[in-house]
């Protein structure tokens, strides 16, 4: 059995699109095999999709209709320029700030559809929550950051690993105070924080992880994240072959989506 019964059940949401199909029901696999607590419920956010939708009836995971998930619309986000649009990366990630809208546990962890977990996770240990963390990170996110909280972002880490675990009462107060500060929703404040004339521009897991972390240091373990990403199909992986990837990584990541990211038009 994979979960661990004295670890505090939770919900999991992943945000998805089309071009997610090849790699999500490895990622909702590796998720029911390697994740050390009992999991509820695992709701996929999309737009509209019969083949998500079909997925999720033989994965027994929920169908979230995106258009639901927040009271605004990826058409909403203007985050562009000549060069690139992150618009729907934007939109994905604010998906993502509301997941304590969408699961009904009280920690719900959120990881990438691409990316599939090779050995055990825990997220929570002796009352602290466990962080994953690279070392390197985007510059904007911190500035960002500071804008909204009006302070610097303490962690000598990167968040940015792929997954996070988040507790719906820590999210809920971050936003009230992002709100407090700006007067605005916790949304509009981020919208309005960012510089729109550079690329990544706010993270999610780097926004959360560190309101976290400034508050109570030693409520939170860091450990190294340890990802690989590949280029390779996760399909053409064989079990050999993913052991031993397991011996030196925790996750692999298949980066080719497209539709949360797309170059901007010539």
């Amino acid at each position: 059995m994979s979960a661990t019964s004295s670890a505090p059940p939770i919900d999991v949401l992943i945000p998805a699109i089309a071009k997610d199909l090849a790699t999500l029901p490895y990622a909702i696999d590796s998720l029911r095999r390697y994740v050390r607590h009992p999991i509820s419920n695992i709701y996929i956010v999309s737009p509209e999709n019969s083949s998500i939708r079909q997925l999720c009836s033989r994965k027994s995971c929920i169908f979230v209709n995106e258009t639901t998930a927040l009271p605004f619309t990826k058409k909403a986000i203007r985050y562009s320029s000549s060069r690139w649009n992150r618009s729907g990366w934007l939109y994905q990630q604010l998906l993502k700030m509301n997941g304590d809208q969408v699961c009904r546990e009280k920690y719900f962890l959120v990881i990438d559809a691409d990316t599939v977990l090779i050995r055990p996770h825990r997220f929570l240990s002796g009352g602290k929550s466990i962080f994953y963390c690279r070392s390197w990170s985007q510059p904007e996110y911190f500035r960002t950051y500071r804008k909204l909280l009006g302070s610097p972002a303490p962690s000598p880490k990167s968040f940015v690993t792929h997954y996070m675990l988040f507790d719906s009462a820590k999210l809920a107060s971050l936003k009230r105070k992002i709100e407090a500060r700006h007067g605005m929703s916790w949304h509009a404040a981020i919208l309005r924080s960012i510089n729109k004339q550079r690329q990544f521009g706010f993270s999610e897991y780097e926004t959360y992880a560190n309101y976290v972390y400034s508050t109570n240091r030693s409520s939170v373990l860091l450990k190294n994240a340890l990802n690989k990403s590949l280029k390779t199909p996760v399909a053409s992986l064989g079990k050999e072959q993913l052991s031993k990837y397991a011996r030196t990584y925790r996750s692999l990541s298949f980066h080719q989506r497209k539709g949360y990211s797309i170059p901007g038009k010539p």
